[in-house]
């Protein structure tokens, strides 16, 4: 038997990717779009050809901007909130995703959720309680602080294409930011990151909080150095800026970084040679034009599957 691998999917990620990467001219017979459903399965498929997992959790969000993390800056997210307070998931791929997750289901594949947390939050409980290798698939950079070498965890980083995307390692992660994986939610709370609505320190770039980090470790340790008055090991104005963006330090941090001790319910996420609901799965494939798609997803799980 092959040692256990652990595939996790930051299935929104993937299925924005496949809506925006699949012309909206793949329909169904009535002319329902269905390229986010057809181009999921395809990563799908890929993912675990190439990947080779033993078990697999598609991870959804069942809250998007949760009111915890809104609570504590205002400003997360603000800019995806569409005039009726919902996101602004286009209509046409907002119809599809109710199919996905039928289909998912169908097919056996485990699929998780949990109220009032993201996807991100979920791949980190799984992450780090898994006991095995494990692989999370997405293009959020937030998920680089779940790397580590020693069990290990990687990102199957996807900012360039599923097809091309590679697995980062603690040595990937530090070449790039200076930093290592662990570190990446204390150096993105300090640089920030638009595309969260995450405002960052004033005047503390990519170079100054990789240097704070690898000096002081997290968000409480810089803070905690600034306040003692002395600029030992602060870069030339740096603690002065930390000392002006205190408040904000001091909410961030539970805001960027991924939540690891969900209470997660009983759930099987083995890959099984045969779908869960065979009935169910040819009825989705004929309503909604997604035999080919399938027939790959099915054949990939053959392959790496010993039954």
């Amino acid at each position: 038997m092959p040692a256990d691998r652990l595939l996790l999917l930051d299935t929104p990620s993937l299925y924005f990717r496949a809506f925006y990467g699949v012309p909206e001219s793949v329909t169904a017979a009535d002319g329902t779009p269905v390229n986010a459903i057809r181009g999921l399965l395809d990563f799908i498929a890929r993912l675990v050809r190439d990947r080779r997992p033993t078990r697999l959790v598609a991870a959804m969000d069942a809250d998007w901007r949760p009111a915890w993390r809104v609570a504590a800056i205002p400003s997360y997210k603000a800019h995806r909130v569409a005039a009726d307070g919902g996101d602004q998931t286009p209509d046409s791929l907002e119809v599809q995703v109710p199919v996905i997750e039928q289909v998912l289901d169908a097919l056996g594949l485990c699929r998780m959720g949990i109220a009032d947390y993201e996807a991100d939050d979920v791949i980190g409980t799984l992450a780090t309680t898994a006991g095995c290798a494990v692989d999370v698939v997405t293009g959020d950079r937030d998920l680089f602080q779940l790397v580590r070498d020693d069990q290990p965890v990687r990102i199957v980083y996807t900012a360039k294409g599923v097809g091309q995307a590679s697995a980062w390692d603690e040595a990937a992660v530090t070449a790039k930011y200076g930093n290592p994986g662990r570190s990446y939610g204390e150096f993105a709370t300090l640089r920030g990151d638009a595309s969260d609505g995450l405002p960052g320190v004033p005047g503390v770039g990519e170079k100054t909080a990789a240097a704070l980090v690898t000096r002081f470790g997290s968000v409480e340790e810089i803070v905690a150095a600034a306040a003692t008055g002395s600029d030992e090991g602060f870069p030339a104005g740096a603690r002065g800026k930390v000392l002006a963006a205190a408040d904000y330090l001091t909410r961030a941090p539970a805001v960027v970084r991924v939540v690891c001790d969900i209470d997660l319910p009983d759930h099987d996420d083995r890959l099984r040679a045969t779908p869960k609901d065979p009935e169910a799965l040819l009825a989705l494939s004929e309503r909604w034009n997604l035999d080919s798609a399938l027939n790959r997803v099915l054949d990939a799980i053959r392959q790496v599957t010993p039954e």
